[in-house]
């Protein structure tokens, strides 16, 4: 059992471990039922930082309980006065910010200063969360003589969200301020990979006035997001993971009638055309796909390389020899992954296509974790595997096509959604290009075109299940059913069809 405040100390990548990750229930740490666990493992080192404990669907109905029992009371404060916990959330994430920040990179992988960025979006998210309280009036009109009617955003009671490795810090934050300031309680299952970040924002949320059982965590693999997806009172679920599994969870859950939005796997591609600004691109290009270890669902995957392109992808190659692992990138999150990512690149040299920048030798020395380097192939031909799979590491595929309306083609066919980009110095073709790409986020010279708040993040396709988007006002009408009061004081004689 954790009794006292989780301190993480570590400000370098020196191996550091940790505690064993236990649910966090009512306001307390308490080990799952089962009392399974299973290792959390520092990427960087290849080494157990600690262990986490597997839950069943038990521990769901504990967290459950705990929830609707705070819920009551938390949805009776004025939005105003929850709003309050997430003005002194942000100030204690910031005044945490180191801390945060190495936690992140120890149990994730990335370099400090992708960790850093990510806590600092996860302040934005929270400043929307702030920001809800003058944005959700509802809105109210005169419609009739004597007859008015207004908007009210009520909370759905208890929500559940769970989020992936990649972003453990930054993507529950997509969900809990919305959910939160909204009137709801929520239950959060991280991943189990790094279940960390989760741990140190409900002692952040504790210690800025959240209400225990306002907020839980559930920790564990596939039983417990089955229990929360098959939950009869859970009112609603946000996934971000795999298209796979957010396909099977968006089923499941919606079989309750609970409100789902479930994010899965992305292939994006990036157009280039001549007329491309050549530095801006390049180092654009290369900090998409390599940031993050190509570890993120907006990083890019397929560059569609139009015309005479040939300088700008030569600089390209150049950039990405340059950066260096285990300082410029971190390593891949486990084993497994990093031979899936492996068995890509090597497919595709047994097609016959150009490794242009090879990263499968990549070694860092004093961390012996899992490590591929930056690596680009070149004249991938359009339905191979690097061209249409999810690698989801730090590779671009390159295919070279004649003109825009070509590249347009091979976006389209994608059965993924998420997101696009074109690089040029024209207007009309990149507004043509916006308008035909089949995705949900597109980009104009930017390489991932993440929404920023108040705008919602959110693809299309087979890139996600459910209506609606996570984050900003989409985010917030997603954890909240709308109540219409129609109201009448005044006495008319007359009448109308509504009496």
């Amino acid at each position: 059992m954790i009794t006292s405040k989780l301190e993480f100390s570590a400000r370098d990548y020196q191996f550091q471990s940790y505690v064993d990750a236990q649910n966090w229930i009512g306001g307390e740490w308490t080990p799952s039922a089962s009392g399974t666990q299973k290792a959390v493992y520092n990427p960087r080192h290849g080494e157990a930082m600690g262990s986490v404990f597997f839950s069943d669907e038990s521990d769901v109905n504990a967290a459950y309980q705990a929830a609707a029992r705070a819920q009551i009371s938390w949805a009776q404060l004025p939005i105003r006065e929850r709003a309050q916990v997430l003005f002194r959330l942000k100030f204690l994430m910031e005044q945490n910010l180191a801390e945060l920040s190495w936690l992140l990179s120890h149990e994730n992988g990335k370099t400090f200063s992708q960790a850093k960025a990510e806590v600092l979006k996860g302040i934005e998210c929270v400043e929307m969360g702030v920001s809800l309280q003058n944005m959700a009036d509802g809105g109210q009109l005169d419609v009739s003589r004597g007859v008015n009617c207004r908007l009210i955003h009520e909370p759905l009671g208890v929500v559940a969200g769970v989020t992936p490795f990649n972003f453990p810090t930054m993507v529950p934050l997509w969900m809990l301020p919305q959910a939160l300031v909204a009137g709801n309680s929520f239950i959060l299952k991280p991943s189990e990979r790094t279940p960390y970040g989760a741990m140190k924002l409900a002692e952040l949320l504790k210690e800025a006035g959240l209400p225990d059982g306002v907020f839980n965590i559930v920790n564990g693999g596939k039983e417990a997001v089955q229990a929360l997806a098959a939950h009869q009172k859970i009112g609603a679920l946000a996934f971000v993971g795999s298209t796979p599994v957010a396909r099977l969870v968006y089923k499941q859950g919606s079989k309750t009638g609970k409100k789902m939005v479930c994010l899965g796997g992305a292939k994006n591609h990036l157009v280039v055309v001549p007329d491309a600004d050549r530095e801006l691109t390049s180092d654009n290009v290369v900090a998409s796909f390599t940031g993050c270890a190509g570890q993120r669902c907006m990083a890019a995957a397929v560059l569609l390389a139009v015309g005479d392109t040939q300088s700008i992808i030569d600089d390209i190659t150049a950039k990405t020899r340059e950066l260096v692992p285990g300082v410029d990138i971190g390593p891949i999150v486990t084993p497994e992954s990093r031979e899936r990512i492996l068995g890509f690149i090597d497919g595709a040299e047994a097609l016959g296509f150009d490794i242009l920048v090879d990263g499968r030798g990549a070694k860092v020395e004093g961390y012996p974790g899992w490590w591929v380097g930056p690596t680009i192939i070149d004249r991938v031909e359009p339905g191979s595997p690097c061209a249409t799979e999810e690698i989801f590491g730090p590779v671009l595929s390159i295919l070279r096509v004649d003109t825009l309306e070509d590249a347009i083609a091979i976006e389209n066919a994608s059965p993924f959604g998420n997101a696009a980009a074109i690089y040029t110095s024209s207007g009309d073709i990149a507004e043509r290009a916006v308008r035909s790409f089949e995705a949900g986020m597109c980009g104009v010279n930017i390489g991932v075109p993440v929404p920023r708040e108040p705008f919602a993040f959110g693809g299309w396709n087979h890139s996600k299940f459910g209506h609606g988007d996570m984050t900003g006002w989409d985010g917030f009408t997603f954890w909240t059913r709308p109540r219409k009061v129609t109201t009448k004081w005044a006495l008319q004689s007359d009448q109308t069809w509504m009496s």
